[in-house]
């Protein structure tokens, strides 16, 4: 009887390893704005498929994903196999005809004006856009603003002579008076321990500021007294003061109107054991509510990141590190919760574990591999040894590293990564992905790559 539960238990896995199953689009009645879309789905790969008419290629696994075109209008698909059939009418929108577009001029105000932000982690950015890589500093509340004019949604911000910023309409209110005025700065005090530089900048006031990320970490203050341009800048030659070049987490941030920064220390290394004592958040992504992207096979990536997560934490703590894990279950974590957890205990580094998926336009079956993005310039070296130790360990593609604005990796107090470990809607990588093996080696493969930065 037992044996006869076990067969039948195989045959039910394998039933539902090899169901017809759409998975994307995920309903038979869709609008979708694009040239092109594709279908993610599952079939057993010993059977016919087809598309209207044409034959779908069926990975082993049971996957496929098959690129179709849409033009303006009705377009109506019908799916077949030997287990079923069914139909879709996915709908592009025509194009309208629209007068000639203008792009939103500068407006210059007759005179300066005053705000002031509403809210903590304010984007300062360099253009007037509200995406992409173009922060110069996140803002905590009742920083002093002053205007000069704007554009679209942004007010154009004075930092100094030769030196503007923008900042959104939404993120300040008007103040009225002279707040503005330039501040004071009456010294700083400096701190030495084991594990950071910190200085504490004595101002009557708060300003704005900007830290970059050069040869040395520069931090300027904009609108301070008896200074050139009226822009304090100190700068700390990390590589002089360490004899180390990389600078691996910093932070800065008013206490009153004292700004206190923290530049971490590089740590003494053991080369034999060169993870021994260090601190990692390891972030699975998604869970909960946000599913994150759907496999072929409806394997979905919040629980393909957090196994993969857990198998990281064992890995690290088995090399000696100090593991913190943002979330260890099925439960949904918000991106700043995610970024706090990793910056109350003091994280040296912050990885976070994704699966890829990709727009309507692109094709499924022409992006494979692991791509890892950073956004400052601290994690950029991070970045590459993590992507060479995928490569490598666990037998990835190289989809290079990229720079981008994720809330996760524009966290500056650790070395903060973000990992594209596969396409989950590429039938070859969402195969390899589903893997308890590639899992493990994935997660061997990150500990290896976080040992060799500290070892190089």
């Amino acid at each position: 009887m037992k044996n006869l539960l076990l067969v039948i238990l195989c045959l039910f896995i394998n039933l539902r390893v090899f169901a017809f199953d759409i998975v994307y689009p995920g309903s038979q009645n869709v609008t979708i704005n694009s040239p092109s879309t594709f279908f993610i789905g599952s079939a057993n790969p010993n059977s016919k498929l087809t598309i209207n008419g044409e034959c779908v290629n069926i990975h082993n696994s049971g996957g496929f994903a098959f690129v179709v075109k849409l033009n303006e209008g009705d377009n109506r698909f019908v799916i077949k196999s030997e287990d079923g059939e069914k139909s879709f009418l996915i709908k592009r929108p025509k194009k309208t005809v629209n007068s000639v577009y203008t792009p939103p001029e500068f407006i210059q105000y007759k005179s300066k004006q005053e705000f002031m932000t509403l809210s903590d982690n304010v984007p300062l950015r360099n253009t007037p856009v509200n995406s992409g890589v173009n922060r110069l500093a996140h803002f905590p509340k009742d920083i002093p603003l002053t205007v000069d004019g704007e554009k679209s949604n942004f007010y154009r911000v004075i930092l100094g002579p030769d030196k503007n910023a923008w900042v959104d309409k939404s993120d300040v209110k008007a103040f009225e008076g002279k707040l503005n005025s330039p501040a004071v700065l009456s010294g700083y005090n400096f701190v030495d321990d084991d594990n950071y530089f910190t200085y504490i900048f004595h101002l009557d006031k708060k300003v704005p500021y900007e830290m970059v990320e050069n040869e040395s970490l520069e931090l300027k203050f904009y609108n301070v007294k008896d200074n050139p341009n009226l822009t304090y800048v100190f700068s700390f030659p990390y590589f002089e003061k360490t004899g180390v070049k990389k600078i691996i987490g910093y932070s800065g941030d008013y206490e009153g109107n004292d700004f206190v920064l923290k530049i971490r220390k590089f740590p003494p290394i053991n080369k034999k054991h060169p993870l021994n004592g260090i601190k990692i958040a390891v972030d699975a992504g998604h869970g909960g509510k946000e599913s994150g992207a759907i496999g072929c096979c409806g394997d979905k990536e919040k629980d393909i990141t957090l196994a993969i997560a857990k198998y990281l934490e064992k890995e690290l703590e088995n090399r000696g590190a100090n593991v913190i894990m943002t979330r260890s279950d099925d439960s949904y974590v918000s991106l700043k919760d995610r970024v706090d957890t990793a910056n109350n205990g003091d994280a040296m580094f912050l990885i976070s574990i994704h699966a890829n998926s990709l727009p309507d336009s692109a094709n499924p079956n022409e992006h494979q591999g692991t791509s890892v993005y950073y956004y400052y310039n601290q994690a950029k070296l991070f970045a590459a040894n993590i992507l060479v130790a995928m490569n490598t360990y666990a037998g990835t593609k190289n989809d290079k590293i990229r720079q981008g604005s994720l809330a996760l990796v524009r966290n500056t107090k650790a070395l903060s990564v973000l990992v594209e470990v596969a396409y989950l809607i590429n039938p070859e990588d969402n195969s390899m992905i589903t893997n308890v093996d590639f899992q493990k080696r994935c997660a061997k493969a990150i500990a290896n790559g976080i040992e060799d930065f500290l070892k190089n």
